[in-house]
């Protein structure tokens, strides 16, 4: 297990290697620093996310301690009461409810209303980067545009927003292995600040209502049922942690991945229609969310190891996507991949429900990056950030 060390620089900065180790020593691995079991093969993965024995939460059935786990501290409380109440880390019924009451908001004619938006602003952001004679692509195209756009779905006002990624990336933090005390003060302390803002926002859309997705979230109704206020508070900040830090993720992580691979980078330039498959194989190749985890209700087994109840699995999205067994030569960035079946929208009844608008947004801004800035160069190494788990880059330092 020495070669899968999620805090060893060298291993973040390249996983895939200690990942093809994994893979081929087994199905399953008792991993002690974290307390879980590593599964790395994209059949067991795909199937595990479907495996209603598995899930996001136990407390639906049982209480801390009835599966042997500790509760975790008073003082961490605002944090677990966001989290706890949005439908990533809920399972049937209350899962079913919510996201059935959420889909009534979300819905495909939601997101393709944006389209236009979402172009029209990845244009924006790409001539300021162009005019600017190049910057970060980070700062400068990849984290203001999901932001703004589910801003403006949420119906959050523009003066408001600068607040929402800091509050983001302090709640994200929560979501590494192990994550220090200093990490759950300050992921405490945005769950207080973003949840006040959000009830403040909710009672002012109770008086006026509008045509964005919080209105949407109040009038949601099903046979009576409505979304409490917690409820609503959650996905807000489920919509917004979820929809932006992947997706800007995802764009530096395969921008990064393009430049470092002028063949492909020079097809792509040469042929626009390229970008749906671009988009999905670097969404594969180097994938912005590396691990999810799943608590083991019931005894389950994997290739002969009986993985007891109240065990906890790391499912590891960045090896299944790299497993040969599914991918052709699965190290090399293909962007003509058209069997491409990769996991990092997950799968199963929490499969994303952002995946339609993040796959809009990131064709916009390739697109735009393309038509825009064709010359578009490195002009500086850049910095992998020390997160294992939300994979992802300090900056990308651009040239044109």
């Amino acid at each position: 297990m020495a070669a899968f060390d999620p805090w060893d620089p060298a291993f973040v900065a390249d996983p895939y290697p200690a990942y093809a180790e994994l893979r081929a020593r087994g199905r399953v691995h008792r991993y002690e620093p974290t307390g879980q079991w590593l599964v790395p093969h994209h059949a067991d993965v795909s199937a595990l996310l479907r495996d209603r024995r598995l899930g996001r939460t136990y407390l639906h059935r049982f209480t801390h301690e009835e599966f042997g786990r500790t509760p975790p501290p008073p003082e961490h409380e605002p944090f677990h009461t966001l989290n706890d109440h949005g439908m990533l880390d809920l399972e049937p019924p209350d899962h079913t409810r919510i996201r059935r009451l959420v889909s009534k908001a979300f819905t495909p004619r939601t997101v393709e209303r944006l389209v236009p938006y979402v172009r029209e602003l990845a244009g924006e952001l790409v001539s300021g980067l162009v005019a600017a004679g190049g910057g970060d692509l980070l700062t400068d195209v990849a984290e203001p545009l999901p932001v703004a756009v589910i801003a403006e779905m949420l119906g959050i006002p523009e003066a408001d927003r600068a607040a929402l990624r800091p509050w983001s990336a302090e709640i994200c933090g929560m979501y590494e292995l192990n994550p220090s005390e200093e990490t759950a003060r300050r992921a405490v302390r945005a769950s207080v600040e973003f949840s006040d803002y959000l009830r403040e926002l909710i009672a002012a859309r109770r008086e006026k209502p509008g045509e964005d997705l919080i209105s949407g979230l109040i009038a949601a109704h099903d046979e009576g049922d409505r979304l409490t206020e917690q409820e609503m508070v959650s996905t807000c900040v489920l919509l917004l942690n979820a929809g932006h830090e992947a997706t800007v993720n995802a764009t530096v992580n395969g921008w990064w991945a393009l430049l470092r691979h002028p063949a492909q980078l020079a097809a792509l330039r040469a042929d626009h229609s390229l970008v749906p498959t671009a988009v999905e194989e670097l969404l594969r190749y180097d994938t912005p969310l590396q691990l999810f985890e799943r608590w083991v209700l019931e005894d389950i087994e994997i290739d002969g190891t009986v993985i007891p109840r109240g065990a906890e699995l790391a499912l590891l999205f960045g090896s299944a996507n790299h497993d040969p067994a599914v991918f052709t030569d699965p190290g090399r960035l293909d962007l003509t991949r058209a069997d491409n079946p990769h996991i990092s929208f997950s799968a199963g009844i929490h499969y994303c429900i952002g995946a339609p608008l993040a796959r809009i947004e990131l064709a916009a801004s390739m697109t735009a990056l393309l038509e825009k800035a064709p010359a578009l160069a490195l002009a500086a190494e850049p910095e992998r950030k020390p997160n294992f788990v939300i994979r992802g880059l300090t900056g990308l330092p651009v040239s044109l």
